[in-house]
């Protein structure tokens, strides 16, 4: 397994959770990684339980409220690497509740983050879910038409989310509405809606290219009522929050991608070394060298990218360029590093014996979910525009 050389000088607490981590994804991950992506619509609970014993789907969550409080950005893109080269699908599986935490830790009172965080925290935590993308407004989150109409102590909430991940399990999601489609941005507001509250209703499973692990589907919401107290912050104050959230997460996608990478170089290489055409191991073979060889460096450019925006990120300062620049660097990384694999394979390759052709599937997401290459490409233009 070949580890990138980056300087990091890790604690023993980081080395022995990276180390967890890199054991539970070889062990526990990998061989179940075809199992789940041919099941298409089932997400592994069992092994998110397993996971949850070992403090991996709370890892990132405050101390305080239970959880492992790995609470440094750095540290969960290096865990999140790991558990991703077992399997990209799964591993964005077992780090979800990261997800919704985001908006409750930047938005939420202590007294919300207690009630609605400290059960994610645990051996037999719930699955949750982020309702963010409409039918019609994908990378555009200020252009939300979800509303969010005050009526007394109570919002009631009328739309529909589409292509929520974890929907048909969560026990409650993070929806965000408007409650003014005319204020765009200033509009935006987040509440945490239980899947039990009337007017609510979960769509069936998507069928999806790859990282099946993670189920998708439509969530409708019908004159959804939830009390004021199930605000997260005051009105209009939530597009602030998921911006800052999705910093957060394109850092962990670049790690995420960098995992996947990094297991297409390693299967590539040992196939490459064992293969034999012409008398010789076809990694003699200059044309396949050198693919490797582009395989070894897209791998470290991806992590060193994320490395840098996550050290930026934990000393507090602005990374949406930063951000930007190691997803889409990562996702465009790996999914060039999958197709070379594939290529490297040849006709095995192209088969259901390796995971290689499902990894080229995962990789494909990662280039679209939260803010598509073009997106990332247009945050860089727009920070290479403004004064310095």
């Amino acid at each position: 397994m070949r580890q990138v050389r980056d300087g990091l000088d890790l604690t023993a607490e980081q080395r022995d959770f990276i180390s967890l981590a890199r054991d539970f994804a070889a062990t526990e991950i990998r061989p179940v990684a075809r199992t789940v992506d041919e099941a298409d619509t089932e997400s592994p609970l069992e092994l998110w339980t397993r996971a949850a014993a070992l403090g991996l789907t709370d890892l990132m969550l405050p101390a305080r409220l239970g959880g492992g409080g790995i609470e440094d950005l750095l540290t969960q893109a290096l865990i999140q690497q790991e558990l991703c080269y077992g399997d990209i699908g799964i591993g964005n599986l077992l780090t979800s509740s990261g997800f919704t935490a985001g908006p409750l830790l930047a938005l939420g009172s202590p007294e919300q983050q207690d009630r609605w965080l400290a059960p994610l925290c645990g051996k037999n935590p719930p699955l949750t879910a982020v309702a963010v993308t409409e039918p019609d407004i994908g990378s555009d989150a200020a252009g939300l038409r979800t509303r969010a109409v005050r009526d007394g102590a109570e919002y009631v909430l009328t739309g529909q989310k589409t292509w929520i991940s974890n929907a048909p399990y969560a026990e409650f999601f993070v929806v965000f509405a408007t409650v003014d489609p005319a204020l765009r941005s200033r509009g935006v507001t987040a509440f945490v809606v239980e899947r039990d509250r009337p007017g609510l209703t979960v769509g069936p499973p998507m069928r999806k290219l790859g990282q099946r692990a993670i189920v998708n589907a439509e969530v409708f919401l019908d004159e959804v009522r939830v009390p004021v107290e199930h605000r997260l912050g005051g009105d209009g104050e939530a597009f602030r929050g998921l911006m800052r959230t999705f910093d957060a997460s394109r850092i962990l996608i670049g790690a995420a991608c960098t995992g996947l990478s990094r297991a297409a170089l390693d299967t590539a290489t040992d196939y490459a070394r064992q293969r034999v055409q012409f008398g010789t191991p076809i990694i003699e073979h200059q044309a396949v060298g050198f693919r490797l060889a582009d395989m070894a460096a897209k791998v470290d450019i991806s992590h060193l990218l994320t490395v840098r925006a996550a050290q930026l990120f934990d000393r507090g300062e602005p990374v949406a360029a930063e951000s930007a620049i190691a997803k889409v660097t990562a996702s465009e990384n790996a999914m060039w590093c999958a197709w070379a694999a594939v290529q490297t394979l040849g006709g095995w390759g192209y088969s259901r014996e390796f995971l290689v052709e499902k990894w080229l599937r995962d990789a494909k997401l990662e280039e679209i979910e939260e803010g598509t290459s073009d997106i990332q490409r247009l945050i860089i233009a727009r920070s290479l525009a403004r004064p310095r």
